[in-house]
């Protein structure tokens, strides 16, 4: 019975960001539950080796063509898909600067990689699951600029904000059909597009005193969540924003000791 309520057995998955960081945890885990998971990004040679792998661990998988930014991209992967049961919306961006310094090019950039293109992917992948009648689960992977604020991340905190926005409407919007709608918030997860920044030492040291878990995180800290909420157990779990973020957004760390 609980191998049933964790096993993705004979759903369909597509991965949106599949090519590198959380989007490739999450489509090896997903893959690894027991779903036919669709990794989609731009880059598609290095998808192929990652379904390679995949395959040879026993998994089932594909690799599509899909660049979030380009809303040409979005429709022609639409036209392509088979029926969905699980989206996960991992692709995006991130520029760091001070508000006033973003140009025009940037701010565009990111939001339609961060948000417009994911609001048209999951509105075409949304409308079929609606009409097919079967339910379906949706993860958007927000971050904790979602739930919080940092200093020079506003294009970025905007968009991820506005996911949590959009997770909550359609949780109220979609439950009704059987569809779940969340969220995850993750903390400070070293991936290829903060890698540099957490390099200094004084990085390190800063947080071990803001979190209880004074480490960054990994990928694979953040996709046992995503494959978890795609599944039956999570089936009364909707409209959520959780995180995964080493305790950040709750605990703090003093140096007193009794």
């Amino acid at each position: 019975m609980a191998n049933e309520i964790f096993s993705l057995s004979g759903k369909t998955a597509l991965v949106a960001g599949a090519s590198r960081g959380i989007g490739l945890a999450i489509a090896h885990q997903t893959a690894a539950a027991g779903a036919h998971t669709i990794l989609a990004s731009r880059s598609v040679d290095k998808l192929k080796s990652e379904v390679d792998a995949i395959k040879k661990a026993g998994g089932s998988a594909e690799a599509m063509e899909l660049d979030v930014a380009d809303p040409a991209s979005i429709d022609k992967a639409l036209g392509k898909l088979p029926d969905i049961d699980i989206l996960h919306n991992v692709a995006g961006t991130n520029v760091r600067k001070r508000f006033p310094d973003f140009t025009q090019e940037e701010y565009e950039r990111i939001m339609q990689t961060n948000l417009h293109g994911i609001v048209q992917l999951t509105r075409g992948v949304g409308k079929r699951m609606v009409d097919r009648g079967q339910g379906g689960k949706i993860v958007n992977i927000g971050s904790l600029m979602s739930i919080l604020g940092l200093p020079y991340l506003a294009v970025y905190a905007m968009t991820k904000s506005a996911l949590w926005g959009l997770t909550r409407v359609l949780a109220a919007e979609w439950g009704r059909h059987n569809i779940q709608v969340n969220c995850i918030a993750p903390g400070f997860i070293i991936t290829d597009l903060n890698r540099k920044m957490w390099e200094p030492q004084y990085m390190k040291d800063w947080l071990k005193g803001v979190q209880g878990d004074p480490r960054p995180g990994t990928p694979e800290d953040v996709a046992p969540l995503a494959v978890f909420l795609s599944t039956a157990g999570a089936g009364y779990i909707n409209g959520q924003c959780i995180a995964v973020d080493g305790g950040f957004s709750t605990t703090r760390v003093w140096p007193f000791e009794p």
